[in-house]
């Protein structure tokens, strides 16, 4: 996970729309920001790694 993903991460979580485990949300809230690598990194299956981020903020 690159600099670029966690800071359209973080700007989704700063919206406050979402849970950021529904990974559906997630990528549908990236998408509407116009946050293409993020929603590109999520739909590819990078659930697993993304998770793991969320819950411990290591890659």
């Amino acid at each position: 996970m690159d600099e670029t993903i966690k800071a359209q991460l973080e700007q989704v979580r700063t919206t406050a729309l979402t849970n950021m485990f529904d990974v559906a949300t997630v990528i549908r809230i990236a998408e509407h920001l116009g946050l293409d690598e993020l929603a590109a990194y999520l739909a590819a299956g990078n659930a697993g790694e993304y998770t793991r981020f969320i819950l411990t903020g290591k890659t």
